[in-house]
């Protein structure tokens, strides 16, 4: 991360808040201006002074983070969301979606990752590598999708640019992009989440 990111963390276990701290303090560039202890708390620290990212626990006393990044992506649509969890439960993911997270990591996964989320998220991506967790009984036989279009929605939910699409299939950077507004306008959808959401519940992963 190479530009100046403030930002929010919300959750209820100190010791949580700790290694988050501990963690971010290790690039230079992220800077915690205050904590949250519930969603109220967090609602109204970003109502007084709003921020470029929250990172917040998916359970949280008086609003959880669902709720909270509703309210977040209604109200101040720049802030960016992390959402942290203990458990990969697809219910939880679909919600997260449709409430507009930019990103959701497990609690289980190293500093690193935390790290890369961010990075990804405030760079204008997605990050929910563990999506791969989550299943469905739907088939691809029941995509409306070709093939070459399914393999573009895979690239495309895992954080690639048209032009490294373009030269990891060895096609032009126009053609993507073709073929990327065709997905779209089959699926009938106006954003990369909702993309995200498609490859989540067709289990192309």
């Amino acid at each position: 991360m190479n530009k100046k990111v403030n930002l929010y963390i919300a959750d209820d276990h100190p010791i949580v808040v700790d290694g988050l701290r501990e963690i971010l303090k290790s690039n230079q560039n992220l800077t915690v201006q205050d904590v949250a202890h519930d969603g109220e708390q967090l609602l109204k620290l970003i109502e007084a002074a709003p921020v470029d990212l929250v990172i917040l626990d998916i359970n949280m006393p008086k609003m959880n983070g669902i709720q909270c990044t509703k309210w977040i992506k209604e109200n101040h649509p720049a802030i960016k969301v992390i959402i942290l969890t203990m458990y990969p439960e697809k219910t939880y993911m679909d919600q997260l979606l449709k409430a507009g997270a930019d990103g959701c990591l497990l609690k289980s996964r190293g500093s690193s990752d935390l790290l890369d989320a961010i990075e990804r998220v405030m760079y204008g991506k997605s990050y929910f590598d563990w999506i791969a967790d989550f299943k469905t009984d739907q088939t691809k036989d029941e995509l409306k999708l070709s093939e070459r279009e399914i393999e573009i929605v895979k690239l495309i939910v895992g954080s690639k640019t048209s032009s490294e699409i373009a030269n990891l299939l060895f096609i032009s950077e126009a053609t993507v992009k073709t073929h990327r507004k065709n997905i779209f306008k089959k699926l009938k959808i106006h954003h990369a989440t909702e993309l995200l959401n498609f490859a989540l519940n067709n289990n192309l992963f």
